[in-house]
């Protein structure tokens, strides 16, 4: 049966959806770097880059550049980054974000993993070059792995986010 009106408790728990799916499916992203994953090279995708960044491809209105502060501190505590990287290098994307839907009239799907696979190598490429100016010897081509593996993990997270962004908009 299909009711119009909800209680205040319905509503309450609805808003709290809308509100914190995308935030909370970030910051568990930022967790899974805690996992006892050893690997003698990079190859590990950064997933909660690849989460934030699919959530701002999905849901462009729904973020601004500021949100990234705050979730970029949490993930440089808890992975281990300098602190500021990607609080840094998360509002940056976010603002080149930002211009880009300024300037394209339209995006399909196509496009949005060309604008995630350029931002992901930029991404990685600092990453590395970060390291590098903190005293890391290791040849760019170390990250070519990690890199491939992001890009290609990147639709898999951007449809794990469609499939939250249904749940966190349903009736």
């Amino acid at each position: 049966m299909s009711r119009i009106a909800f209680n205040k408790a319905e509503v309450r728990r609805k808003h709290l959806r809308r509100e914190y799916v995308p935030i909370v499916s970030t910051i568990l992203a930022s967790l899974l770097a805690l996992l006892p994953i050893i690997v003698s090279s990079p190859i590990i995708p950064d997933f909660a880059f690849l989460m934030l960044i699919a959530w701002r491809l999905l849901r462009p209105e729904m973020w601004g550049p500021v949100v990234a502060l705050p979730l970029g501190l949490f993930n440089d505590l808890v992975a281990g980054h300098p602190i500021g990287q990607s609080m840094a290098l998360w509002t940056m994307f976010f603002i080149i974000f930002d211009i880009i839907d300024s300037r394209v009239l339209f995006r399909d799907y196509w496009m949005d993993w060309l604008i995630a696979a350029a931002a992901i190598a930029a991404y990685i490429f600092a990453d590395w070059y970060i390291g590098t100016l903190m005293g890391n010897q290791a040849e760019f081509s170390v990250m070519f792995p990690q890199l491939a593996a992001s890009i290609l993990a990147f639709p898999v997270v951007a449809r794990f986010v469609l499939l939250l962004d249904r749940w966190r908009l349903a009736r």
